[in-house]
């Protein structure tokens, strides 16, 4: 107990355990390794340093194979759409699903108000490639529907759902109409002037430019089940599943690790996504790949989906007419 709480590495333990806590529904529960004033402070430093993270301005650029004809690889064997790869590291175990063609990804919502969909379902239902969750949502008790996203939802280039004024910025995470990722902190004016396609709210924006911004695992908001999307400069996005809360199989990843393992795929921009139980990954036909901590996965009101023919799929906005104070988060 000595070490635990009075040498600076056990004092290094204990607050990566009290984030690693603060990343579930027991959040409370942290106060009993570093108390609650601790508990407040830390919860404050991660807000504070998440919007810092979104500031810079981003300026990478990206070069679709194909999109022009004088291109040498525009001839070669086109490359799969999809393709998903196995990732293990220290504790950890997920998968990389690699997109060739940004253009080919749409965020869709559930089909039905007033709850969520699985992602298994959104992917069967629709006939995609794949899918990931995205966007996170009001989860009063952890019960929730899954219906009232947090912050916007914009699918197809039109906002489908926003708790905030058009002109208000907040951290994103999305693709715009020539399939360029964008993350960082912006107002909805902004992406729509920017040609924003599809996004959703959330943080932090892990890497900009090429370069990672989490400087070490303390910095790394604990260990937990994680989903990351970021892009490399061909245009390919790369979406990242670690699983976790399974001792003897995964128990999960800091975000210093999932932003390593992005750098290391050759990604030049990368954010986080909703984790934790939302975590998911679906292929062809609705099949889970991974291995959720809530078994099946969760109810969710966004996810990330990738298909063949993305001008053939219609998402109708089950939203519409609708706002935050007309939508009960824990009523099914």
């Amino acid at each position: 107990m000595v070490w635990f709480f009075l040498t600076p590495s056990g004092t290094a333990l204990r607050y990566r355990a009290a984030d690693t806590i603060i990343t579930t529904r027991h959040r409370e529960w942290a106060k009993y390794l570093v108390g609650e004033q601790g508990l407040r402070e830390r919860v404050a430093e991660y807000a504070r340093q998440f919007e810092e993270m979104g500031e810079e301005k981003d300026t990478h650029t990206i070069a679709v194979p194909g999109a022009d004809p004088g291109d040498p690889e525009a001839s070669e064997e086109p490359r799969p759409l999809a393709q998903i790869e196995t990732i293990d590291g220290k504790g950890y175990h997920g998968y990389l699903l690699s997109v060739s063609d940004p253009k080919k990804i749409r965020l869709v919502v559930p089909n039905k108000a007033g709850r969520g969909e699985k992602v298994s379902s959104m992917v069967e239902r629709t006939g995609a490639v794949a899918g990931v969750n995205a966007g996170g949502f009001a989860d009063p008790n952890w019960n929730g529907n899954g219906f009232q996203p947090i912050g916007l939802v914009i699918s197809q280039g039109r906002v489908f759902y926003r708790d905030l004024p058009m002109d208000k910025s907040t951290q994103i995470v999305g693709i715009d109409k020539d399939g360029k990722m964008v993350a960082g902190r912006y107002s909805i004016n902004e992406l729509l002037d920017m040609g924003i396609s599809e996004a959703v709210s959330f943080s932090p924006r892990i890497i900009v430019n090429g370069k990672g911004l989490i400087k070490n695992h303390s910095q790394g908001w604990g260990i937990a089940p994680r989903s990351v999307m970021g892009q490399k400069e061909d245009g390919t996005i790369l979406f990242l599943i670690i699983d976790g809360r399974q001792p003897g199989y995964s128990i999960g990843a800091d975000l210093y690790d999932a932003q390593q393992i992005m750098l290391d795929h050759g990604a030049v921009i990368a954010a986080n996504l909703d984790g934790g139980s939302s975590t998911v990954l679906v292929g062809e036909g609705g099949e889970i790949v991974n291995r959720p901590s809530t078994k099946g996965g969760r109810y969710l009101p966004t996810a990330f989906l990738v298909f063949d023919n993305p001008e053939s799929v219609s998402v109708p906005n089950i939203w519409e007419g609708l706002t935050a104070k007309d939508i009960d988060p824990a009523k099914w």
